[in-house]
C-alpha cells in the first residue's frame, strides 16, 4: 500500500537535444513534512502529458517558463485531498492543479481548485474533455479563428486531445463541413465514425496539399493548426479568401534539430486577404465560465464523445509524454497514478 507521506516525483536533469530520452529524466521520492498552515495535501488521480511541455524542457524565453532542471516538473493535475489545514478544503474533495508529475503534493491551498464530481465522467476529463485541452479547442476556434455558421473547417492532429474537440465544436455551432487529418487509417476512420468530421485523411498517405484539396474541393474557411510544417502549407494552398487561421501548435518541428523550412506558399497571405493568430490559452482564462457552461450541457446530451489513452504508474510518465509526441494516444494522454483513498 503507497504511503501518504511519500512522494515519487520526475525529474528534468538534461536539457534534450532532439528528441528526448530517458537519460534527461530521474525519478525521486520526497518525504513530505507536516502539513504547515493553510496547506493541503492532494493523492493524484491523473497526471497530464501534453506537447506544449516539449518546449519547457528547452532553455529558451517563451510564454511560460522553462522546467528547472533537478526540480520536479509541473503541469495539470487531478486528484482527492488525503490531508487539510486549511478549512475550504475537506478530506476527499477533488481538485485540480499546476503540480503535476508527481503522485503525492503538498503545497499552499491557493494552487488548488475544487470541481464537482459528475456521474459517470471520470476525474480525468477535468484534464481533456472539461480541462485547458478542451478550453484550447473552444478558444482557437471561436475566438481566435472567429468560426461562422456555414464554415468549412479543416483541424489538423485531428485525433489528438485539441483536435478531436475542435471538430465536434465546429459540427456544433453550424460548421457547413469539417476535415481533419490523422496519422493512422484507425484515427482516420475514428473521425468520420465517432467525432462526427464529414472528412478525413491520413497525412502519411500522400501529399496533404493534394488531400486537403480532394477533400475540400471549395477550399476551407477556417483552419485550426496543432501540427505547423506542410499542414501550414497545405492549409494556406487551400484557405479560401478572408480565411481563418487559429495557429495553436506545431508538433511535427518541436523535436527538430534543423531549422524547419517555412511554408513556400506565404505569399497567399496578402492575395487572399487571410488572417493567421497564434495562441495561447494562459490569455483566455476569462471564457472559462462559458466554456465550462456549455461542454457540461454537451455532454450530459451526449453531443460531445471524448477518448483518453491511460498509462498507469507515475514512473512511466516518461514514456506516457514520448508516446504522445510519438502520435500513440488517441484523445486525450493521461498518466493514472492510482491515488489514495482518503481516511476519514
Amino acid at each position: 500500500m503507497a504511503s501518504n507521506t511519500v512522494s515519487t516525483q520526475i525529474q528534468l536533469v538534461n536539457r534534450p537535444v532532439g528528441w528526448p530520452t530517458d537519460a534527461d529524466f530521474r525519478t525521486v521520492t520526497v518525504d513530505l513534512p507536516e502539513l504547515a498552515a493553510g496547506q493541503i495535501r492532494v493523492a493524484n488521480e491523473f497526471i497530464s502529458v501534453d506537447p506544449y511541455m516539449r518546449g519547457r524542457m528547452n532553455d529558451v524565453k517563451s510564454y511560460i517558463p522553462p522546467f528547472v532542471l533537478g526540480e520536479t516538473m509541473t503541469g495539470a493535475a487531478v486528484g482527492r485531498v488525503i490531508a487539510s489545514a486549511n478549512e475550504a478544503f475537506a478530506i476527499g474533495d477533488v481538485v485540480t492543479h499546476q503540480y503535476g508529475w508527481r503522485d503525492l503534493v503538498q503545497e499552499d491551498a491557493a494552487g488548488f481548485r475544487v470541481v464537482p464530481e459528475l456521474p459517470g465522467v471520470p476525474a480525468s476529463a477535468y484534464l481533456g474533455v472539461l480541462g485547458m485541452t478542451a478550453l484550447t479547442a473552444y478558444v482557437g476556434l471561436l475566438e481566435i479563428a472567429g468560426l461562422k455558421e456555414g464554415d468549412t473547417v479543416f483541424v489538423s492532429g485531428a485525433a489528438g486531445a485539441v483536435g478531436s474537440m475542435v471538430g465536434q465544436i465546429a459540427r456544433l455551432k453550424g460548421a457547413k463541413r469539417v476535415i481533419g487529418s490523422a496519422g493512422s487509417p484507425e484515427k482516420v476512420a475514428l473521425l468520420t465514425s465517432k467525432y462526427g468530421f464529414d472528412a478525413a485523411f491520413n497525412y502519411k498517405d500522400g501529399s496533404i496539399t493534394d488531400q486537403l484539396a480532394a477533400a475540400a474541393p471549395d477550399g476551407i474557411d477556417v483552419y485550426f493548426d496543432n501540427v505547423g510544417g506542410e499542414h501550414l502549407e497545405a492549409a494556406l494552398a487551400s484557405l479560401n479568401d478572408g480565411g481563418r487561421a487559429a495557429l495553436c501548435g506545431a508538433i511535427s518541428l518541436y523535436n527538430s534539430t534543423d531549422a524547419p523550412a517555412g511554408p513556400n506558399n506565404l505569399s497567399n497571405i496578402v492575395t487572399r486577404g487571410l488572417t493567421l493568430r497564434g495562441f495561447t490559452i494562459g490569455n483566455y482564462w476569462a471564457h472559462l465560465p462559458a466554456f465550462s457552461a456549455e461542454m457540461a450541457a454537451w455532454l450530459d446530451s451526449g453531443e460531445i464523445v471524448f477518448d483518453e489513452t491511460v498509462v498507469d504508474g507515475v514512473e512511466n510518465s516518461v514514456e506516457a509524454f514520448l508516446g504522445l509526441m510519438r502520435g500513440e494516444n488517441t484523445g486525450k494522454m493521461v498518466v493514472r497514478t492510482g491515488g489514495l483513498i482518503p481516511t476519514l
